[in-house]
């Protein structure tokens, strides 16, 4: 479960360095950052306990870049998937993109900070050439999140 615990500057610059590499030496953080081994080790255990640290994957707090996120399902026009997937690739607020099955043919999952933001990207997504409609949600929260085959926190 994600914790309340806000990140300090120090902990923003850990997590920045653990998302470019998670496997990077606490010895070399401690270097990068400035602080000794022991301090880092704490900060690290730290952020683990309160949830923005799972496994080798940074958790990115609710106050920055993804506070607001949405799946938005995509319905393309027959034989324009590829055409589709081209242009959607560089609208850097789209983290995942899924083809499915079903009712639509793509689920993109977007991230930004702010709903007036995710408007802009799902309007964007709506009038690329090969897109027929789309349909939204916007995320309210996240109640469990599962990585591999770990139990749910």
């Amino acid at each position: 479960m994600i914790g309340i615990m806000q990140p300090d500057e120090t902990d923003k610059a850990l997590l920045a360095l653990l998302e470019g590499n998670a496997r990077i030496s606490t010895v070399a953080l401690a270097r990068r950052v400035g602080l000794s081994r022991t301090t880092v080790q704490s900060r690290i255990e730290r952020m683990e306990r309160a949830g923005l640290i799972a496994g080798y994957t940074t958790v990115t707090p609710a106050h920055d870049a993804d506070a607001v996120r949405a799946h938005v399902m995509i319905t393309v026009t027959p034989r324009q998937a590829a055409s589709v997937e081209a242009s959607l690739r560089p609208i850097r607020e789209i983290r995942e993109l899924h083809a499915v099955s079903g009712m639509v043919d793509m689920i993109a999952i977007v991230g930004a900070g702010s709903t007036e933001t995710i408007n802009r990207v799902i309007d964007r997504i709506g009038m690329l050439d090969g897109v027929e409609r789309t349909t939204s949600a916007i995320i309210l929260s996240t109640r469990f999140r599962r990585r591999g085959g770990e139990p749910a926190s």
